[in-house]
């Protein structure tokens, strides 16, 4: 590992939680794909497979932020435990009324349950971020490292989740993916020494969502219309592969797109930009949307291979870049709401881009349901460019979570440092 990765593990307890977090987010990347390839497996609806999961991700998009919130006042432990049981349950109540051929209502119901799943991603970023808040370049650095090991976990998820589901039984990878959570969640919650402090919210205290901040109001939308272009990628390349007679090779096609998303992470956490973060994000935005275009025009699974590999090449940077921009925009108490708003933007997104593509396919067919994912991409784009000026305009309230910059010289850091 490059040195400056090694250097963030000099802090105590950031190698266990951070490999806790590894296994926690793990069914981020599995419990969408693991319930696409059981319903397609056990019904070849992939109407009803994407309708679930994005029951799932809008639940999710509703209580994620919640869970959240309460994260930031009351404490990791405390929160992440019984939210995690309740959606552990919840995806169990699922499997088994799928096993049992029970009516298709109660797989909404508990799809809608299993939404409270905790957004363990941000809650590890929180814990980066009371280590190094007076330390950029080191910040920088771990929130570079947080994108690829996401990546990791969307290379490595959809091949265990797609692989159980389709060599060992249906119900197999969204189980997986339920003992993964908890497993990573208790060994998390375990390690109190780098829990951040909570922010007890008394009477004189702002009890006004972080989503308040322009600047977040922005970026959240833009993220929406980019969790379309993932949730519909999904859902199309599954569908591609089982018309090419190679379904399970999705997991492989979809690894190779986190695979350079993967790269291109790594390489940007080396770096100490200069230069606007504004700039750089919509770049990025607009760089995931161009690269859309020639997915539709990709006729076999080796092509889209490696259309979907430069596709994952903006990902990572343009992720590490949000979070910069979140620190810059979000009061400290309300941190990890701040970034899970981002989580829930892309949940919905995922929920919007899946359905539309489900209905596209069962439509259309499988290529043609990309038309999904370059539309999203062009909302994506648009959204970015209108709210470009809020994110640089100056703003007023409580101080900003980010007590430094990413490397900006010293009057963009004035810019960077705003905080609605």
């Amino acid at each position: 590992m490059p040195s400056p990765y090694r250097a963030i593990f000099a802090a105590p307890g950031s190698r266990s939680f951070s490999a806790a977090g590894l296994i926690g987010r793990l069914p981020l990347s599995m419990v969408g794909v693991g319930i696409l390839t059981m319903i397609s497996e056990l019904t070849g609806r992939y109407s009803l497979a994407g309708a679930l999961t994005a029951t799932l991700a809008l639940s999710a998009a509703v209580i994620g932020p919640q869970v959240s919130r309460l994260v930031d006042q009351y404490g990791q432990r405390r929160v992440l435990r019984p939210a995690t049981l309740l959606a552990v349950l919840a995806v169990s109540g699922m499997l088994l009324c799928t096993a049992y051929g029970a009516p298709d209502w109660t797989l909404f119901l508990f799809s809608a349950l299993a939404g409270c799943v905790p957004s363990v991603g941000s809650m590890i970023r929180a814990r980066w971020t009371a280590i190094y808040r007076d330390s950029p370049r080191e910040l920088h650095t771990a929130y570079s490292l947080e994108s690829v090991l996401d990546e990791v976990c969307f290379i490595f998820g959809p091949i265990i989740a797609i692989g159980l589901s389709t060599t060992w039984f249906p119900e197999a990878g969204p189980l997986v993916a339920g003992a993964c959570l908890l497993v990573g969640v208790w060994w998390l919650t375990a390690q109190r020494a780098t829990e951040p402090a909570p922010h007890p919210r008394g009477e004189d205290t702002d009890r006004t969502s972080a989503l308040r901040s322009p600047g977040l109001q922005v970026l959240m939308a833009t993220f929406v219309a980019t969790g379309a272009i993932f949730g519909s990628i999904d859902v199309v390349t599954l569908a591609f592969a089982e018309e090419q007679g190679h379904k399970a090779a999705a997991s492989f096609v979809l690894a190779v797109w986190a695979v350079g998303s993967c790269l291109a992470g790594i390489v940007f956490g080396l770096l100490h930009l200069k230069g606007s973060a504004e700039r750089r994000w919509v770049l990025g935005i607009c760089a995931m949307a161009v690269s859309m275009i020639p997915l539709l025009l990709a006729g076999n699974l080796p092509i889209l291979a490696v259309a979907l590999f430069v596709s994952g090449l903006a990902i990572a940077p343009t992720m590490i870049t949000t979070m910069a921009l979140i620190e810059a925009h979000v009061p400290r108490a309300k941190l990890t709401e701040g970034m899970t708003w981002i989580s829930t933007g892309l949940a919905v997104g995922v929920a919007l881009g899946s359905s539309v593509a489900g209905w596209v396919i069962d439509a259309a067919g499988a290529r043609t349901g990309y038309v999904v994912s370059i539309s999203a991409g062009t909302a994506a784009a648009a959204a970015a460019f209108a709210g470009y000026r809020r994110l640089t305009r100056p703003a007023q309230g409580e101080e900003p979570s980010n007590d430094g910059d990413d490397g900006d010289s010293a009057q963009e850091r004035d810019t960077d440092r705003r905080v609605a």
